[in-house]
């Protein structure tokens, strides 16, 4: 009877024995012995290691000698191991996902956060950049997660202060992704810079009657109406909103 020759590759069970040789000579110095050998790699024989240390013996990968305690040297590392007898389905599955998580990596924005914006009353402000300007600040944004007319535009962040847009579901303590923008239809979410005040708010954007009004999402608060829309100087408009979780850190 011809003997069946065996795989070129390791199986999962070798290269684990391997994994425990290489580890223990690692922390302590010194082989494991075979009971250790079976509590570490989860086998419940010595018999079984037995079998499977005479493998590697067989393939290069330790030498034994059975006339010394822990008499198991390792002369080929898991970084010579072959993988011939790995499923080669395995091996594509873990590439696609080294090259979905590559991807992510590569599409992900870094929007510089400007400062904090108040969405309630108007607050005075340094200056027109919003004041507490960081240039060390960002915030890290998938740009699948934009609208995609959105994620070639000129985009900064503002951490926002107050509650008077909680209708809207922007809280205190939330990120605003903005777009730049001097200009803004009826309906949309902007941050206004009021120009003859030298405060900034972050409400909703109306123009009636020759007049601005700034709208509050939040039903105990009245709208702010500006007599001269000259004064409302529109800074940029909101396209995504990052929600802070209740009961982070300080």
């Amino acid at each position: 009877m011809m003997a069946r020759k065996r795989a070129k590759g390791l199986s999962e069970r070798q290269i684990k024995i391997l994994e425990v040789l290489q580890r223990s000579n690692e922390e302590s110095g010194y082989p494991p012995s075979i009971r250790e050998i079976c509590d570490q790699a989860n086998i419940t024989s010595t018999s079984v290691v037995n079998y499977y240390l005479n493998q590697l013996e067989e393939a290069g990968y330790i030498e034994r000698d059975e006339r010394v305690s822990r008499g198991i040297r390792v002369i080929k590392p898991l970084t010579e191991v072959e993988t011939s007898a790995v499923n080669p389905s395995a091996i594509a599955q873990l590439k696609k996902s080294v090259q979905n998580v590559r991807q992510s990596v590569e599409e992900l924005l870094h929007i510089p956060i400007l400062g904090r914006i108040v969405a309630g009353e108007p607050m005075p402000v340094p200056s027109s950049d919003f004041g507490y300007f960081d240039v060390d600040s960002m915030v890290d944004v998938a740009s699948s997660l934009l609208p995609s007319r959105e994620r070639g535009s000129r985009l900064f962040a503002l951490e926002v202060q107050g509650d008077s847009m909680i209708d809207a579901m922007v809280n205190d303590g939330d990120i605003v992704i903005m777009k730049a923008a001097n200009e803004a239809t009826n309906g949309e979410m902007v941050a206004i810079w009021l120009d003859d005040k030298d405060e900034t708010t972050l409400k909703y954007f109306f123009r009636e009657n020759g007049k601005v009004r700034l709208q509050p999402a939040n039903p105990t608060m009245d709208p702010i109406i500006i007599n001269d829309p000259a004064a409302v100087k529109v800074q940029g408009k909101v396209v995504m909103v990052i929600r802070q979780m209740e009961g982070r850190p300080s």
